[in-house]
């Protein structure tokens, strides 16, 4: 079965956070409402969208999750 983004999000999470997908982690980390089990793009990206206060914009959530595709496929 496929890790949710979630999942596959955490492991760029990292204390000195400098780059935007760290970043994103971290935030993500701390919001308690992330969808942590979904794995559906349309979901995720209608969370974010309604809740990611923390994503200065929505880019940054499509190469992740491009990141996310390529690494479930391998």
């Amino acid at each position: 079965m496929a890790k949710s983004f979630y999942h596959f999000l955490m492991k760029y999470r990292h204390p000195g956070a400098k780059d935007e997908i760290s970043m994103f982690a971290n935030e993500a980390y701390l919001d308690h409402g992330f969808p942590k089990t979904a794995s559906n793009y349309d979901q995720l990206s209608s969370y974010l969208e309604f809740n990611g206060h923390y994503l200065p914009n929505m880019r940054i959530f499509d190469d992740v999750w491009e990141l996310y595709l390529q690494h479930e496929r391998s």
